[in-house]
């Protein structure tokens, strides 16, 4: 009998452990999102399931072109790409990003910028126009997604605090099919 108890006793400590663990790697680390929408298209699907890397900016700051996923106004999280920095002046013209007066190249843009016939994938605007200011303010990011035309964005919603940003994603894991890193 006493062994059957210390047994039980074994199994519970070790399910609990793992429960406590596999928590604690969500809440900190690491967590699933799933993408709802076609903001991100054609990068990203609508209902790809990616993995969201908390620990990316605990650790190191936001790069530019990065995927990020953010708390947005409405009580949403949202994924989008990071355009702009703190400090940066943002631009569109002629369908070209300007970042501090130099044009960037946006490759993940190329293919979708070919399928569009009736005018810019992107409208033009500058940061002032959007948010009142020039550049993006510290502790803050200018994104966008990259299905321009029906993206809700930095364009409609300003900039993003840092203390906003879950993290980092760029593994897609389902469906199956879709496994890959996005860049």
């Amino acid at each position: 009998m006493k062994k059957k108890k210390n047994e039980f006793w074994e199994w519970t400590k070790a399910l609990v452990i793992a429960v406590l663990l596999a928590a604690a790697i969500r809440y900190f680390l690491f967590a699933p999102i799933v993408v709802d929408g076609l903001s991100m298209m054609p990068t990203l699907e609508d209902q790809d399931r990616m993995i969201v890397n908390k620990l990316s900016y605990k650790i190191g700051k936001p790069e530019r072109f990065d995927i990020i996923v953010f708390h947005a106004p409405e009580n949403r999280d949202y994924i989008k790409r990071v355009i702009g920095l703190p400090g940066d002046r943002i631009e569109y013209k002629n369908d070209t990003l300007y970042i501090n007066g130099k044009a960037y190249e946006e490759p993940y843009l190329e293919k979708y910028k070919k399928r569009v016939i009736d005018g810019p994938l992107t409208d033009p605007f500058t940061l002032e126009e959007i948010i009142g200011r020039k550049t993006v303010p510290e502790g803050h990011l200018f994104v966008m997604g990259d299905n321009r035309r029906y993206s809700k964005d930095s364009r409609h919603i300003g900039t993003i605090p840092m203390e906003d940003v879950l993290g980092k994603t760029s593994i897609i894991y389902w469906p199956i099919k879709d496994i890959r890193i996005v860049k």
